[in-house]
């Protein structure tokens, strides 16, 4: 299981801190350290400027991940920053083509092509983001918009790069609106979109990969959706915002793969 939480444009620095610390409270209060050992890494992406500073205070309680990485490469990109730069900071993961960044900076499936390849060159583990609109769901083409983009970002991967790859589901109608996909939805798409890696890649990657769930995942509802068998754990929003939410949503995470 992965639970990654994604802090978006949100936080000062000073709130930041506190939250390393919080958090770190939380999680050994649930059962101590080693998450990974148990069956669930945890990751929490804060915004950019933060995390070179992050990165050494968190020291190894969880992983940092960003939001965000460019397309290009070194040169004269005012305001880019790229994978090779977030591992240069210890950066372990990275958030890729979340559909606020293809709405809010109009990024491309080309260009998310391009940055989850930057990020696997620079030895960063992708989240690949995916989802549709509520208009593609009603419209009933939601499975070949997803198919579309997980297909666009992963052409030419070899089987190596694309199992250190993870997705994750977003239903864009269901982010930050308090609206949560069925279980019944959330695993018919999981199951979709691991059907599609195995088509694309094979079925050994497709059964070796983790598909997220991410779309208004928070405590209340996080076991249930976590024990859908397609389900790998979530991308957390709002609920990442909050020390004791976030690390509920860990503890659920866990006890889905060990329920002793």
């Amino acid at each position: 299981m992965l639970v990654a939480g994604n802090w978006k444009c949100n936080k000062l620095l000073n709130e930041a801190e506190l939250f390393v610390e919080e958090l770190k409270g939380e999680l050994e209060k649930a059962g101590g350290e080693n998450w990974s050992e148990r069956g669930c890494d945890v990751m929490v992406a804060p915004p950019a400027p933060y995390l070179a500073a992050w990165a050494q205070r968190v020291a190894g309680a969880f992983a940092v991940g960003a939001q965000h990485c460019s397309h290009v490469s070194p040169g004269a990109h005012t305001g880019d920053f790229t994978a090779a730069m977030l591992s240069s900071c210890e950066v372990d993961m990275v958030i890729l083509g979340h559909s606020e960044r293809r709405a809010d900076h109009r990024e491309t499936d080309e260009q998310v092509a391009a940055q989850l390849r930057q990020a696997l060159d620079a030895g960063l583990r992708p989240i690949l983001c995916c989802g549709e609109s509520l208009s593609s769901r009603e419209a009933g083409n939601h499975f070949d918009w997803v198919k579309g983009q997980i297909s666009a970002a992963t052409a030419g991967l070899s089987n190596r790069d694309i199992s250190l790859v993870d997705i994750a589901y977003e239903p864009i109608w269901a982010i930050g609106t308090g609206v949560t996909a069925s279980t019944g939805q959330a695993q018919e798409m999981h199951a979709f979109i691991r059907s599609t890696v195995g088509q694309l890649h094979g079925d050994a990657v497709a059964s070796g990969m983790r598909i997220l769930y991410g779309g208004s995942c928070k405590p209340s509802n996080a076991a249930e959706l976590f024990a859908c068998p397609d389900v790998d754990g979530g991308l957390i929003g709002g609920a990442a915002l909050d020390p004791v939410s976030f690390a509920a949503i860990v503890v659920a995470a866990q006890c889905v793969v060990c329920p002793s």
